[in-house]
């Protein structure tokens, strides 16, 4: 299967639940310039859809202080996307998130994006895209394995810190740490620094 990383990211426009709770078009060619996380869930009034959609919204000042907008997908209607988030947390709803939830009712984005299961619900898909609007990060989980929005934001912050420095980022690379000049010297200096850390 080709992969969809470094190429240009399927453009769509969907009904979408706005953070306002509003039904909205969302096109995500509007998003150019930002870097955006668009993530891809099964099904609404699910096991552990809630608990990574909740964990997103948490921690989405993160992303936005990182200038990154959050987008979450799944085959549902907007309405049901609505519904959800007007059942309470403690019911198994998902509360008032503050991103859009796209509605992709025909499965068409989820088929874009390689991620539709048995023509029927979207594997746990994420995907990182740049400002140009170019995938440069794809992880795609089976149905019962959450994700980690730590992890989310670490290859944001290793994306952002490779597009402005040209460095490139090593094993379990964090915001602040070391990277690597990308020439054979570089990674020399680079492993005879951190053999001892990495043994």
């Amino acid at each position: 299967m080709e992969t969809i990383v470094t190429k240009p990211a399927p453009d769509f426009a969907a009904q979408a639940v706005m953070p306002d709770n509003s039904f909205a078009e969302l096109k995500l060619s509007d998003y150019r310039g930002k870097y955006t996380l668009l993530f891809f869930y099964p099904l609404d009034f699910t096991f552990v859809c809630p608990s990574e959609i909740i964990a997103f919204d948490k921690h989405l000042a993160d992303f936005k202080e990182r200038g990154c907008e959050v987008i979450g997908c799944s085959v549902d209607s907007h309405y049901t996307h609505l519904a959800w988030k007007n059942t309470p947390v403690e019911k198994g709803g998902i509360g008032n998130v503050q991103y859009p939830l796209v509605a992709d009712l025909s499965k068409q984005i989820a088929r874009d994006y390689g991620v539709l299961f048995n023509d029927a619900v979207a594997l746990r898909g994420l995907f990182l895209i740049d400002p140009e609007g170019t995938v440069r990060h794809a992880l795609i989980n089976d149905l019962p394995l959450g994700r980690s929005i730590e992890e989310a934001l670490r290859m944001l912050d290793a994306l952002k810190f490779v597009d402005t420095h040209g460095e490139v980022c090593p094993a379990n690379w964090h915001d602040g740490e070391e990277a690597m000049t990308p020439t054979p010297e570089g990674v020399a200096d680079y492993l005879a620094k951190h053999a001892t850390q990495n043994a």
